[in-house]
């Protein structure tokens, strides 16, 4: 066990305590000094974002979907959001996650952290005021897409996006391969491993597209090395007011090109 030097100087040691990252003595193991690394390395990716919310808007809202534990939240509260005046939403469907989550922002005192139980989709009916930025960190199959269709109904300025699972495409590839099958395309997901790869490669770019169409300008990066998660394309998008002239017009050949059909009324909105 170690202490730990690298610790940012604004970030609570009881916060890291409750999530296990630190022990109640102060010390650090190999894999939690790991896992903090990563933590702040995400840190790193959406600071500037909240630097430029907080000048656009200093009473700016977070709405973090699939919140989970809310690491996330917890996180980006204790490193900016305290020392200013903006606000975190975790929504999260399992009841016992949300209290649990709402007992240690009482004990730390995040008096602008508020946790709602509930899917994605009902908490556009739940989520009071305005929006400026969706987080979705390793939200499942469609939860992701879902983060996105609340974040453009209510027209936020950012989005911070680590898809996960994306299951739904691969499932209609599967299901329509033999109907493409006489197209040479098709080898790129004749075998199953390959289909689930290129459909979620093919997800992420559709929802690319779908961001680009509504005046999205877009970062994709990997968050950490592959090494430590296969989970690991982030996508950072900004509203910039200026839609990408051809990106439905691309989604609909991706759709017809993969035998995809079914999801048009899902990317052209």
């Amino acid at each position: 066990m170690q202490t730990l030097d690298e610790m940012k100087p604004q970030q609570s040691p009881e916060l890291l305590k409750s999530l296990h990252i630190l022990t109640r003595d102060g010390k650090i193991n190999q894999d939690s000094r790991r896992k903090l690394k990563q933590v702040y390395h995400l840190y790193n990716f959406i600071e500037p974002i909240l630097e430029k919310m907080n000048k656009e808007n200093e009473h700016y809202s977070i709405v973090d979907h699939g919140c989970g534990k809310s690491y996330l939240g917890f996180i980006l509260y204790d490193l900016f959001i305290k020392l200013n005046l903006g606000r975190v939403i975790g929504i999260e469907s399992r009841e016992e996650l949300v209290e649990n989550a709402k007992v240690l922002a009482k004990k730390l005192k995040f008096d602008r952290m508020s946790f709602i139980n509930s899917s994605i989709v009902e908490a556009e009916n739940l989520v009071p005021g305005h929006v400026d930025m969706v987080t979705a960190l390793h939200a499942c199959d469609t939860a992701t897409d879902d983060a996105i269709f609340f974040g453009l109904k209510r027209k936020v300025k950012y989005f911070f996006l680590i898809p996960c699972c994306q299951a739904e495409v691969a499932r209609l590839m599967r299901k329509n391969k033999s109907a493409s099958l006489k197209e040479p395309i098709t080898e790129l997901w004749r075998h199953p491993i390959h289909t689930r790869e290129i459909g979620s490669h093919l997800t992420n770019v559709l929802r690319c597209l779908l961001l680009e169409s509504q005046g999205y300008k877009l970062t994709v990066t990997e968050l950490v090395g592959w090494e430590h998660s296969m989970k690991n394309e982030l996508i950072i998008a900004e509203n910039v007011g200026v839609k990408k002239g051809n990106a439905q017009a691309r989604i609909l050949e991706i759709l017809r090109l993969f035998n995809l059909q079914e999801l048009e009324s899902k990317f052209i909105i």
